[in-house]
């Protein structure tokens, strides 16, 4: 019975002093190949950047399944005289899109008055300095 591994038997025998050695002198036989590295400085692509948006709409997805699923119970909503029976639910994530224009509302209010601003700085700063 022999003690010759399988690369042994073929040639192939390597000791890991052999493959540092081989590797700091950047030298090698064809089957001993450095994997290619990507440069520390690489930044994220576009695509990666939608894979993880889409990823991410996804999992948010599945847990609004969830909670509707969960919270199926039917309860009165009652607002400025109106009354209405919904599952819990579905009034909760009424209330928190409704949340959420309010957000977007006072955000667009605020770019827009930053937009007229810088308009006027622009504006003043161009109107100094004489012209074409």
């Amino acid at each position: 019975m022999s003690t010759h591994t399988f690369w042994e038997m073929r040639g192939l025998s390597m000791s890991a002093q052999d493959d540092a050695a081989m590797a700091q002198r950047g030298s090698g036989r064809a089957d001993h190949i450095q994997p290619r590295v990507a440069p520390a400085s690489s930044r994220p692509t576009r695509t990666a950047a939608i894979w993880v948006a889409v990823t991410v709409g996804l999992v948010v997805l599945v847990l609004l399944i969830v909670f509707f699923v969960q919270n199926q119970d039917m309860v009165t909503v009652r607002f400025f005289g109106l009354e209405g029976s919904l599952a819990l639910g579905t009034t909760l994530f009424i209330a928190a899109v409704g949340g959420g224009v309010l957000v977007a509302l006072a955000g667009g209010a605020r770019i827009l008055q930053l937009r007229v601003s810088n308009h006027r700085r622009q504006k003043m700063i161009g109107g100094q300095g004489g012209g074409l």
